[in-house]
């Protein structure tokens, strides 16, 4: 398997627009790293097209095209397709409403300069010697794949193409070589081991794509043996994984000028898949009922803590950066803490992004706060438990305020979502919803985000089940593509027929709280340094909790005793039952009178039986830290 090559033979690996510019590609940079162990004097290309252009047209503009998926696809696609540029037009319009910088540039001349660029780059790379060419491509990167597959395909006819990336499901992956000509062979699933088998047979046959033989997890445009190309080839343990090779991505970097350069977030991998799904395997729905985030794997598999830690270190030491950015779609459940805790001992002062799960314990998240996590994306989606259930998440309302506390309480930003219109949600999810957000106003808000059908995901496989009639690709992939691609392929975002209006009509009051709630909390942090606006002091005889009010002024509220004691208590959630027996010599109608003032003045939640104190803890010297171990 490890065979040499001659010198001139080379693979280029492609990113193209529109992801981060910002961050390396971490599919590129594993590819790169991973080929080159199997093949050491192979040239491996690795062109992250995507930092060039946002080089070239301004980050500014770059990075208000990449935030929406449809503007960005619409760019690419007015060169595609020039015979739907008025219905291209119309999606880049309403996609860029709220943008003055990208309505003043406009479509024709934004499309212009990223046709020059893009030339540019054709142009000058070295196509004559590449046995391959490999496209990952994500979302938002679909149509500047195709075009410059298509004006690749151009130039250098003889070039074999292979793509892969999470937009190309099982769905979707054959058509893509109906509708795309210019590509030779579709990836399903994980790429490492049929791109490492592709290349081994390319430069065997000296690149003759007749003596190709069948590869599990490819698809070929030749008839291959049946079966053999159907089901994915993934590794068994990452951990045969080496660091990543972002080196190509950081020598663009250094070439441009110094008013041009940054400092980038390297992306970190520690898992493929997700365990919250694996777990759900004997169940239906699998997984959360929205994602379909992770269709290219089969299974869950992590790296050793021990790893992870390493390739953090090197990667951090080699680039000269700080700044990690863990593209897991929800840390391992087991070795986050250990993963954390090592990092802390490395002595660098990171800054840390992840994606959670909301039932994140507070040990989990002190651990992360202390090795760097200055922003998490919390997997809230919800405050209803009614709705939550609907969406198998797997948690209630009171656990998703907990952890939304515990990240006020730690400094830690949670940029988190809440999901409108789920299919299936009624008034009484709504008036759930409402009531947890008038407790959630302390902590950082919510961003609402309407849900969409992803191709793949439980609602969408079993729609009836949620109110669904029917489904089909989204229309704005019509006013994009022709027909004849539209009608025959299943794209990533899919639409359905069903209670839409209905969802419209009853989430209005929810989107103006949220709308209330920015205000609110932003008002509350107009003065750097505040803290949470509901917090406590404590000491061995009474404590203190402060309440920020909006526009009025400040409660303090005393606890003593058994009150103290119940409060601190509950830090964590706690069922009636357990503060019973915390607190046996209570009387209970006593107890129930207590808990019912703290809700009724917004300082404890109260959910089917269960209280959570909802203030922040800080000592005298404003350092936020909670003391609910000792409570335990």
């Amino acid at each position: 398997m490890e065979k040499k090559k001659p010198s001139s033979d080379r693979v280029i690996l492609i990113s193209a627009p529109w992801p981060l510019f910002d961050h390396p590609s971490i599919q590129l940079g594993t590819l790169k790293a991973y080929l080159r162990t199997h093949f050491p004097d192979l040239i491996i290309e690795a062109h992250h097209l995507y930092l060039r252009l946002a080089e070239a047209i301004g980050y500014d503009i770059y990075r208000e095209i990449s935030k929406k998926t449809w503007l960005a696809e619409t760019i690419y696609a007015s060169l595609l397709y020039p015979q739907q540029l008025a219905s291209i037009e119309r999606v880049f319009d309403a996609e860029t409403k709220s943008s003055s910088l990208l309505q003043k540039l406009g479509l024709k001349n934004l499309s212009q300069k990223v046709e020059q660029i893009s030339e540019a780059f054709i142009n000058e790379a070295d196509w004559h010697e590449a046995t391959l060419a490999g496209f990952s491509i994500c979302l938002c990167q679909l149509t500047s794949s195709i075009y410059f597959m298509k004006e690749i395909k151009k130039k250098f006819p003889y070039l074999s193409i292979v793509i892969g990336g999470s937009t190309l499901t099982a769905e979707s992956a054959r058509k893509m070589l109906t509708v795309i000509p210019e590509v030779d062979f579709v990836v399903m699933g994980e790429g490492e081991l049929p791109l490492r088998e592709l290349v081994y047979h390319r430069l065997e046959n000296s690149g003759k794509k007749d003596k190709i033989p069948p590869i599990q997890g490819l698809i070929s445009r030749r008839k291959t043996a049946v079966g053999r190309d159907n089901s994915p080839w993934q590794l068994n343990d990452l951990g045969a994984l080496p660091v990543p090779d972002f080196e190509d991505y950081f020598h663009m970097l250094e070439k441009f000028e110094s008013n041009r350069t940054f400092f980038p977030t390297l992306p970190v991998e520690i898992s493929r898949g997700c365990w919250w799904k694996q777990a759900q395997r004997s169940k239906k729905p699998e997984g959360c009922a929205f994602c379909n985030l992770n269709l290219q794997w089969h299974g869950y598999r992590s790296k050793e803590a021990k790893q992870v830690v390493a390739e953090i270190d090197r990667l951090t030491t080699k680039h000269r950066a700080f700044s990690i950015a863990f593209t897991d779609n929800v840390l391992p459940h087991k070795a986050t803490n250990r993963i954390f805790k090592d990092l802390a001992k490395i002595p660098k002062d990171l800054s840390l992004f992840a994606e959670i799960r909301a039932a994140a314990s507070q040990e989990t998240l002190q651990a992360m706060r202390a090795a760097g996590a200055e922003e998490l994306q919390i997997g809230i989606e919800a405050l209803s438990t009614r709705l939550l259930k609907k969406m198998n998440k797997g948690t209630t309302a009171i656990q998703n305020l907990q952890t939304m506390k515990y990240c006020e309480e730690l400094g830690i930003r949670s940029n988190s979502n809440l999901i409108l219109y789920f299919p299936g949600s009624n008034e009484h999810d709504v008036k759930e919803t409402l009531r947890a957000l008038g407790f959630a106003i302390c902590f950082k808000p919510l961003k609402a985000v309407r849900f969409w059908l992803g191709l793949g995901s439980p609602v969408w496989l079993n729609p009836a089940a949620f109110g669904i009639q029917s489904t089909f690709n989204h229309p704005n992939y019509k006013a994009i593509f022709p027909l004849e691609i539209t009608d025959s392929v299943k794209f990533i975002i899919q639409d359905y027929h069903g209670d839409q209006e209905y969802q419209k009509k009853i989430w209005e009051p929810v989107k103006e709280q949220l709308r209330i709630w920015r205000a609110i909390y932003a008002d509350l942090h107009r003065h750097p340094f505040t803290g949470p606006a509901l917090s406590f002091r404590t000491g061995p005889e009474f404590m203190m909790i402060h309440q920020r009010r909006y526009q009025t002024a400040p409660l303090v509220h005393r606890l003593v005793g058994k009150s103290k004691e119940i409060y601190l208590y509950c830090i964590e959630h706690r069922s009636i039952d357990q503060i019973k027996e915390h607190c046996p010599s209570l009387d209970e109608k006593k107890l129930l009178s207590f808990l019912q003032l703290m809700v009724d003045k917004k300082l404890m939640f109260e959910e089917n039986g269960r209280y959570l104190s909802l203030a922040s803890a800080v000592n005298k010297k404003g350092v936020f830290t909670s003391p609910s171990r000792g409570f335990a």
